[in-house]
């Protein structure tokens, strides 16, 4: 990892550390909105991780298909080949 990124994570969490210790809350009440925060954001890592499973289905579908159309076209196009091949051939 980049020192730089450390160094900023490793100031980040001793800030945060710091900052709930020096609060002018009881512990009770921080330890709430602790509670409170993490439940937030784990409900919105679960609305993100439904969106970008919903998402990257979609992309996944949509390629699929292309995939199966293009496959088509190269499999008619093959064929037309063959066919010309064997006209040629027969003239």
């Amino acid at each position: 990892m980049n020192r730089e990124i450390f160094g900023f994570l490793v100031g980040l969490g001793a800030g945060a550390a710091l900052g709930i210790l020096l609060a002018p809350r009881s512990g009770e009440k921080t330890r709430a909105l602790i509670r409170e925060k993490a439940n937030d954001g784990a409900a919105y890592m679960r609305q993100r991780g439904t969106e970008v499973r919903d998402a990257a289905g979609d992309v996944i579908r949509g390629s699929a298909s292309k995939v199966i159309k293009n496959a088509d076209a190269l499999k008619s196009a093959v064929e037309a080949g063959k066919q010309a091949y064997s006209e040629s051939l027969q003239s």
